[in-house]
């Protein structure tokens, strides 16, 4: 619990090229799951995030918009999750949308702190292995991570290369939940 929130203990993240049938993923969630949908600016953000919100509200799914607040409340979304560089408005969103999940992405422990320190519930650090994302830096790995998570101040989910098999190294991390783009499939 975090603010009274529930955080979801998996993260699905959409990706244009590396996830292009978001909908099909999401049906295949477990209930409690989150859906992170990224439009980094399509058309037809609008309306794939329509259509993921209705197959969260049938799965018992949250569905968050990355970086993109106006949508979130346009469509009755759950939260937001924001970029690094967008978690100072953390605070701000939460006060304005009481009842949203509101994660931000750190690349560091400074990151993870400034996030906290913003108001997020969670961070979403990356990349904790290596990772075909074009953004992604070098890797923590889990030690680094661990160290990470007990100093945060936040609950912390690992991104970045996570996977059914990678999985199993972050048991002991302290993670509030885990987050990926290419494990899912359909």
């Amino acid at each position: 619990m975090r603010g009274g929130r529930r955080l979801p203990a998996l993260l699905f993240f959409t990706d244009p090229a590396r996830t292009p049938d978001p909908e099909a993923i999401a049906l295949t969630l477990p209930a409690g799951a989150a859906i992170v949908f990224r439009s980094f600016g399509a058309a037809d953000a609008d309306a794939r995030a329509r259509r993921l919100l209705a197959i969260a509200r049938t799965r018992r799914l949250k569905l968050l918009i990355g970086a993109d607040a106006a949508l979130a409340g346009r469509i009755g979304a759950d939260g937001v999750h924001l970029p690094e560089r967008l978690a100072p408005r953390a605070r701000a969103l939460k006060t304005a949308h009481p009842g949203w999940i509101v994660t931000a992405a750190a690349h560091s422990l400074r990151a993870a702190r400034a996030a906290h320190a913003a108001g997020a519930d969670a961070a979403v650090v990356s990349a904790v292995f290596a990772s075909r994302s074009p953004s992604a830096g070098p890797p923590i790995g889990p030690l680094r991570l661990a160290a990470l998570v007990r100093r945060a101040g936040l609950p912390v989910y690992a991104l970045g290369g996570v996977d059914e098999k990678t999985a199993r190294r972050l048991a002991d991390a302290g993670l509030v939940g885990l987050a990926a783009v290419e494990a899912f499939r359909t």
